[in-house]
């Protein structure tokens, strides 16, 4: 029997990977993409990607987009709030389970499965507990592109942002960075790849430095 899931999409590689692996399988069918936008911005929270880029990225993977925009300075009460009430809604249509793309952080799971288990849902993470580096070199073997959105000026410089997540990229990451910014080091946006039917065209707009801390590159469809 095929299972109803909502997966939990955030536009960049993380998300494109673990859609690639569901998808593999035929236990799973996504009825729609769940992704938070900020208010005001109307940007992929934490991406600063444009939502009308989000609209090609649905578009383009043939799957509906239910968008839950939060405040800029959103406490986790105001998220979980709009969450809840968004999940609900699917469980009563017969949705039972929710996808994410997270790959280690243990907290950020248990937080993940604790609510959802409140309201009678599971978690399903495809790519769980996979190395990070074959990760990274499986997601540009397989043929996605992807380009950095946003970099944490902590660990990573302004010449990080903006660039395709290829393979000379990784070569030059600092070694304390996770190839797949799993701690939040980057951010990126998928245009290309196996899943999509057809590639989302974008060109580069300005760079600019946010909360005196995240370089965020502006991207611009054409």
């Amino acid at each position: 029997m095929v299972e109803k899931a909502l997966f939990t999409w955030s536009g960049g590689k993380d998300s494109a990977l673990a859609l690639y692996e569901l998808q593999k399988g035929n236990g799973h069918k996504v009825v729609a993409l769940l992704t938070t936008l900020t208010e005001g911005y109307d940007r992929i929270s934490m991406h600063g990607v444009r939502s009308i880029l989000l609209e090609h990225q649905a578009n383009s993977l043939g799957l509906p987009i239910e968008k839950v925009y939060i405040s800029k300075n959103s406490s986790n009460e105001e998220y979980e709030a709009k969450m809840k009430e968004v999940l609900q809604k699917y469980l009563t249509a017969g949705v039972s389970s929710v996808v994410f793309g997270d790959i280690f952080l243990e907290d950020l799971r248990k937080y993940r499965e604790n609510n959802l288990s409140k309201i009678g849902m599971k978690a399903i993470f495809p790519i769980w507990k996979r190395d990070t580096t074959e990760l990274g070199r499986g997601f540009i073997d397989l043929g996605f592109k992807a380009v950095t959105t946003c970099v944490d000026s902590n660990v990573l410089d302004k010449t990080f942002v903006g660039r395709l997540y290829d393979q000379q990229f990784l070569f030059e990451l600092p070694p304390t960075v996770d190839p797949c910014g799993e701690n939040g080091e980057f951010h990126s946006f998928v245009y290309d790849g196996p899943i999509f039917e057809k590639v989302i065209s974008y060109t580069k707009g300005e760079i600019i430095l946010r909360d005196n801390r995240y370089w965020y590159c502006d991207l611009i469809p054409i």
